[in-house]
């Protein structure tokens, strides 16, 4: 999984890894700079040095400089200037007017014909009174400076050179060695990288953490470590994270209210509404034309009586105010009962209804009211979603300290897209949206089922195909203490909240 550590190691490992090859190819340039400059320096003292010898001789009052005994098909230096120069390291060459080389050191003479004219070509051609220059001689790369010899001597000019530096070599030892440390190197800084990494997102992970605590509404309350007086990036961050969460706190707060009010508000006129209904239908002096309309008029207000109650179920639940009255009790004849109201939803709409429960009393720590209501939300579900001809089971079962609640119908099914929102608030699938459709409903049954189930330890899951129905399966943990049930499974009682 792709994360900001990893992502901040790699960073910090190529930024590393770009600022050595960087420096190395810097300081190669730099060495390569120097040593040129130093060659250069070197040689400009030779070529200095080999012109005074040839201007002191050319003085001497020995005659000139140039022997022209052999001419005029060779032409050379005196033989004293010949042993004088012959000192000089590297390769030397003088260049007289006709451009041929009237001196040439030992390692010049070594060169093919070929590199030889080639640099005396160079020298004859010599532009400024002093050059430097590289020449590829017989496949080596030199390095010569040259300068014009003084005029009356007969002579163009003198050059020195010697090899030039190893540069691709020095590269090519300077790639080897980083070959061989690179990784070490890169090694090292990536695990720094992730230690620095984990520090630098610590305050963040934190931030996550305490986000990740946040699960509803009642848990806004909490708030994040913010920074000090100048908060740094993550301290802005932190404080508006604090700020948003005191925003949601208050909008949800209100709305809980809101909803709590309006519930508890609506309540009476709802009851005096279905008072006065029912009386007119009693009247005997109510036309029978107008029993059909008050009929329905007792549905709707029936039906709003129950999203009346259910809000404010909800309403209590996000305020913490909802108790539940633990006792021990016996899901076996929760089941049992609640099947017989399936039976009969069944028999009206065509559904067969089977149950199967352990002859043994499989007692749960349990509000037996909303224990009872979760059943039935589930058996009614199934019964509301399964076509007639089709068929819904119940089933009961315990083992490893857990009751094991089960209804799968061959009803219509849920699309794997809608699975996940089943439980939320107000959701239906598309084709049962309607209020007064064939399945009318408000689709708040299952909220409330998850709730009771999470309010006692348990859970709550469904699994489901289109077309080929669904199961719902609740687990609640068993009870741990002895004791026989009293009656109607009533004690012992526990208030909780």
């Amino acid at each position: 999984m792709r994360s900001i550590r990893s992502v901040l190691t790699l960073w910090y490992t190529v930024a590393f890894a770009a600022a050595v090859l960087a420096f190395g190819a810097t300081i190669t340039a730099l060495q390569r700079r120097a040593s040129l400059a130093a060659q250069d320096e070197r040689l400009m003292r030779l070529t200095g040095r080999v012109d005074s010898v040839l201007v002191e001789r050319a003085h001497d009052g020995r005659g000139p400089v140039l022997d022209l005994t052999f001419a005029p098909r060779e032409v050379h230096l005196r033989q004293d200037v010949e042993d004088q120069l012959g000192l000089t390291p590297g390769l030397v060459l003088v260049v007289d007017t006709s451009g041929k080389g009237v001196f040439g050191s030992p390692e010049v003479r070594r060169l093919t014909p070929t590199a030889n004219d080639t640099l005396r070509r160079r020298l004859r051609n010599l532009a400024g009174g002093e050059e430097r220059f590289a020449l590829a001689l017989d496949h080596t790369a030199y390095r010569f400076v040259a300068q014009r010899v003084a005029p009356g001597m007969g002579l163009v000019a003198v050059a020195v050179g010697e090899p030039a530096p190893d540069v691709q070599g020095t590269l090519t030892r300077f790639g080897e060695s980083m070959i061989v440390v690179m990784p070490i190197i890169l090694a090292l800084v990536g695990a720094l990288g992730w230690l620095l990494a984990d520090r630098a997102l610590l305050p963040v992970r934190g931030m996550i953490d305490e986000l990740e605590a946040i699960t509803d509404g009642r848990s806004l309350h909490r708030r994040l470590l913010a920074g000090g007086p100048q908060p740094d990036e993550l301290g802005r961050l932190a404080n508006a994270l604090n700020a948003l969460l005191a925003r949601l706190e208050t909008s949800f707060g209100a709305l809980r209210r809101f909803v709590a009010d309006a519930s508890h508000e609506l309540k009476t006129p709802l009851m005096v509404m279905r008072a006065g209904v029912e009386r007119a239908m009693g009247d005997a002096g109510t036309a029978p034309s107008a029993l059909v309309p008050l009929e329905e008029t007792l549905q709707e207000i029936r039906r709003t009586t129950e999203l009346v109650e259910t809000l404010l179920t909800l309403a209590r639940v996000d305020e913490g105010r909802m108790e539940l009255h633990r006792e021990r009790v016996d899901v076996a004849g929760v089941v049992s009962e609640v099947y017989e109201t399936a039976q009969i939803l069944g028999e009206v709409a065509g559904v067969d209804v089977q149950v199967t429960v352990p002859e043994v009393p499989v007692v749960v720590d349990a509000d037996r009211g909303r224990l009872r209501q979760l059943v039935m939300n589930i058996a009614e579900n199934a019964v509301k979603y399964t076509p007639a001809g089709g068929s819904v089971w119940l089933g009961l079962s315990a083992a490893g300290g857990t009751a094991t609640f089960v209804v799968r119908d061959t009803g219509i099914g849920i699309a794997p897209g809608d699975v996940a929102r089943v439980f939320d608030r107000f959701w239906r699938a598309d084709q049962a949206r309607s209020r007064t459709g064939d399945r009318p409903g408000i689709g708040l049954g299952l909220s409330i089922c998850k709730w009771i189930a999470e309010a006692h330890g348990g859970s709550i899951g469904v699994t489901s195909r289109p077309g080929r129905g669904s199961t719902f399966t609740v687990t609640l943990p068993l009870a741990h203490f002895p004791g026989p049930l009293g009656p109607a499974g009533q004690a012992p009682t526990v208030m909780e909240s």
